[in-house]
């Protein structure tokens, strides 16, 4: 992975998506957060992915507005739903194939993660403009 160590990794089974919520370690020892979002394609083989990578400096701002947005839609739009219910069906939801297929796609392919030197733009400069 030349230099980028995966720190932890946290998965979350969602239907026929998986989220990856991964804490990478730069070349220079800072970290990041990836969030990838996995999907199997409907007309061909492989899996449709997508990645957003947050950075420190960005946490408390993401985590902030991630949570006023959730709590603006359960209490707003939709009170009365049971959002309790996704966890148990994916208690019964079991899907060892899409893991395994997903996994040995090399789901951090080198060609995703930006250099050293792109990280400098900040997702917080990016929602200013």
């Amino acid at each position: 992975m030349q230099g980028r160590d995966e720190v932890y990794s946290e998965k979350i089974r969602a239907g026929k998506r998986t989220y990856f919520f991964d804490v990478r370690e730069t070349r220079s020892n800072d970290f990041y957060i990836t969030i990838t979002e996995s999907k199997r394609k409907f007309n061909s083989p492989g899996y449709d992915k997508h990645k957003i990578f947050l950075y420190k400096e960005d946490f408390n701002k993401f985590l902030s507005s991630l949570e006023k947005t959730i709590d603006f839609v359960k209490a707003e739009l939709m009170p009365d739903y049971d959002y309790d219910e996704f966890d148990r069906q994916h208690d019964d939801y079991a899907d060892d194939e899409y893991e395994g297929s997903y996994l040995a796609e090399a789901r951090y392919a080198e060609e995703d993660e930006p250099a050293d030197s792109e990280k400098t733009e900040s997702l917080s400069t990016r929602w200013e403009d």
